[in-house]
C-alpha cells in the first residue's frame, strides 16, 4: 500500500466567488488512493485510506487570476454512520466516537498564513491517518479555501471524507 495519498483540490475560484459556493461545478476533488475511492472528481469524495498513511491535499485554481489556498481542514463532530449497502454517501457529517484525525500544515506554520511548504506557491496540507480510525466508517471533514482577498473570500464544504478500508 502507498505511503502517501494525495488529493488535488481543484478550484474554479471565479466560478466559487462569483456563485457564493463551492458547488455547482466549482470544486472537483481526485485523489490517487488505489484503494477505491468513491465519487471521484465530486466535492463528495470518500477517500480511501489506511492508518499510518501520509494524506496530503493540494489546492489548485483553474483560472490564473484568482489565487486559492487551503485556509483549514477539521474533521466534523456527530455519530458514526457507515455506508449503506449501494455505497450513498451518508446524510450528514460524521466523526469517529475517538479523537478525530487532523490535518496541519506540512511545517507545523500558521494556517492563516501562507508560510507552509511550498508547492508551486500553494499551501499544501497534510496530515497522518490514525489507527483508530473504525473500519467502513466515513470521517467527514470541512474543507475551507480561501479564494484571494476580502470579507467574502472563505468558502467551505462539508462534504467529503476519509474512509479507513
Amino acid at each position: 500500500m502507498k505511503d502517501r495519498i494525495s488529493i488535488v483540490v481543484m478550484v474554479d475560484a471565479v466560478g466559487a466567488l462569483s456563485d457564493r459556493t463551492l458547488h455547482n461545478g466549482n470544486l472537483s476533488l481526485v485523489d490517487d488512493s488505489p484503494a477505491g475511492s468513491r465519487l471521484q472528481g465530486t466535492p463528495d469524495l470518500i477517500t480511501a485510506v489506511v492508518p499510518g498513511q501520509v494524506v496530503q491535499w493540494t489546492p489548485i485554481h483553474v483560472d490564473v487570476q484568482t489565487p486559492v489556498e487551503i485556509q483549514a481542514i477539521e474533521f466534523l463532530s456527530g455519530g458514526a454512520v457507515p455506508l449503506t449497502a449501494d455505497q450513498a454517501v451518508p446524510p450528514h457529517p460524521v466523526e469517529p466516537p475517538a479523537p478525530a484525525p487532523g490535518a496541519v500544515p506540512t511545517t507545523g506554520a500558521d494556517a492563516m498564513a501562507s508560510n507552509g511548504y511550498e508547492n508551486h506557491d500553494l499551501l499544501v496540507w497534510e496530515g497522518v491517518v490514525p489507527y483508530d480510525m473504525t473500519p467502513g466508517v466515513p470521517y467527514r471533514y470541512r474543507l475551507s479555501l480561501r479564494l484571494h482577498e476580502g470579507p467574502n473570500s472563505v468558502l467551505h464544504i462539508d462534504s467529503p471524507a476519509l474512509l479507513r478500508v
